[in-house]
């Protein structure tokens, strides 16, 4: 794909205000929507619900309905143009990818809605980035850890980057610091919710890792 003949998509403004991604995985997608409510709560409001769990093309125009003004219900785990299609037909706010797929990065770009796909050599990161992605997903991020930023933006100066994988919430700052447009957090921050997990605890994570990035950001305005 020629990015010249594109606009790159822009990230959300939800993102941007509060720069992490809840990534949900449960049993069935039914089970989603208390867990993005306590998320919400606590400030974290852009969710990446996964193609690895059951049913959530069955319930994602559901959930983007329920949760229209609240938060921004994007689609992971995609592997195929037809899982982006079916996504982005159904609304979904962004996509993320667990490998850097050209025709899923150009089905996104091609309707503006803001993709993130996976990688983690430079080879991969730039193939993404030059493709039109809004962020690139670095992952495993804890393989590497926050100073693969800096060096990634020797070559590459302008690329944007969302660490996922092996993040907990007491790294999130440090990832922003080094310069992460996001960060992706799942087992970490969402535990035990699936299973029984008390919300309110969950909220209460939430909010914690909300005020530790909204720390970082002051911090690097202030530097």
């Amino acid at each position: 794909m020629n990015i010249q003949s594109f606009q790159r998509p822009a990230a959300s403004s939800m993102l941007l205000a509060n720069p992490v991604v809840a990534v949900l995985r449960a049993d069935h997608a039914r089970e989603y929507a208390p867990v993005i409510e306590a998320l919400v709560e606590g400030g974290v409001r852009s969710i990446e619900l996964t193609l690895s769990t059951n049913g959530v093309f069955d319930h994602l125009g559901e959930l983007i309905g329920q949760f229209e003004h609240a938060a921004e219900i994007g689609l992971g785990t995609i592997t195929s143009l037809d899982e982006a299609e079916q996504a982005l037909d159904l609304g979904a706010a962004f996509l993320v990818t667990p490998t850097t797929q050209l025709d899923v990065i150009a089905a996104a770009v091609g309707r503006g809605i803001p993709v993130f796909p996976g990688g983690l050599t430079p080879t991969e990161l730039a193939s993404g980035w030059q493709a039109g992605a809004t962020a690139v997903k670095l992952f495993p991020a804890s393989v590497v850890g926050s100073d693969y930023i800096a060096a990634l933006r020797g070559p590459f100066p302008d690329i944007q980057v969302v660490p996922s994988g092996g993040i907990d919430i007491a790294a999130a700052p440090k990832w922003i610091a080094a310069g992460a447009l996001a960060v992706s957090l799942g087992g970490p921050l969402i535990k035990d919710a699936f299973k029984g997990g008390d919300l309110v605890a969950l909220t209460e994570r939430a909010l914690h890792v909300s005020e530790l990035v909204a720390e970082a950001l002051a911090a690097k305005g202030r530097s």
